[in-house]
């Protein structure tokens, strides 16, 4: 394509700078390998029997500090958005406060200096989430699906899971490190036609998203699911209930995308997962625990 600058010249568009998306290259692989730590938990063979056949590298920047506070910054504004809804009392919180003080003591090990918090939101939400801290709440919505003491214990482990691995502060990074190579393909792109960089960039989001962002949360998912069956059993609730639970889940979620789209595995892959890991967590049960499934 050609074109006239204001001096009135021919230019012709040039093709894609490779020098430039090499530079930024090399400053994303820097960036990643430099920031390497180790998956909590997962790694460690004090907890888990399985958990070193998972273990992983992640990439992750924030300090613990920084982590915390973002945590409770985000905790603090959702608990004031629904300061009307907050349950202070009842069978129902009391169950969450249970569970929450057993899955923190089955974690203490391993924990990093959590300002445990547990609360419960009248909505009909059916979700929870624990936030970097030990920030964590449940929504009044999963409770009819939790059905049980045991499948509630199942979410709550899974959610504490995800801030003890610290996948927040790794998907922060990762982020960046997508930012990072993102703006090396924009400059790269520079000197072609607007059709041209469009396609690009397009390309560069697509492998961005499906090759990278989405297999990433689904590991986040899994790991969290492994981490939460093992507290789950340590903490004395009986593990058995984690298939069942997501059976459920995955029955009231009506029709979902192919999983390669989906930042959480498919459900009938966790419940294989929760079948896999199964035989460990009943031996973790059996070795300390008698209780039985129990009912709110």
């Amino acid at each position: 394509m050609v074109f006239r600058s204001p001096t009135g010249t021919r230019r012709r568009r040039g093709g894609f700078r490779w020098q430039i998306m090499l530079l930024f290259a090399v400053g994303a692989a820097f960036y990643y390998m430099s920031n390497q730590k180790t998956v909590p938990l997962v790694c460690d063979k004090e907890f888990s029997q399985n958990g070193p056949e998972m273990c992983r590298k992640q990439l992750r920047t924030m300090k613990h500090g920084q982590e915390v506070q973002l945590g409770l910054q985000s905790y603090q504004q959702i608990l004031s958005d629904n300061r009307q809804n907050l349950v202070q009392g009842g069978t129902q919180y009391n169950a969450i406060q249970q569970i929450g003080n057993d899955l923190a003591a089955a974690a203490e090990p391993w924990d990093p200096g959590f300002e445990w918090q547990y609360n419960l939101i009248d909505s009909p939400q059916a979700n929870a989430f624990a936030l970097p801290g030990g920030y964590t709440a449940v929504y009044t919505g999963l409770l009819p699906i939790a059905e049980t003491v045991d499948g509630l214990a199942v979410v709550m482990g899974h959610e504490i899971g995800h801030a003890l691995a610290h996948h927040g502060a790794e998907r922060m990074a990762q982020q960046n490190m997508q930012r990072i190579i993102g703006a090396g393909v924009s400059l790269g792109s520079g000197g072609m036609d607007m059709g041209a960089q469009r396609a690009v960039m397009g390309v560069f989001g697509g492998i961005s998203q499906y090759g990278y962002a989405l297999p990433f949360s689904r590991k986040h998912e899994s790991e969290a699911d492994y981490i939460g069956l093992v507290l789950v059993a340590r903490a004395c609730y009986d593990p058995r209930e984690a298939p069942k639970l997501w059976e459920r889940m995955g029955a009231g979620a009506g029709a979902t995308p192919p999983e390669f789209q989906s930042t959480h595995p498919a459900p009938t892959t966790r419940v294989a997962n929760f079948k896999k890991w199964m035989p460990e967590a009943i031996e973790i049960y059996n070795q300390n625990c008698t209780k039985k499934i129990r009912n709110f």
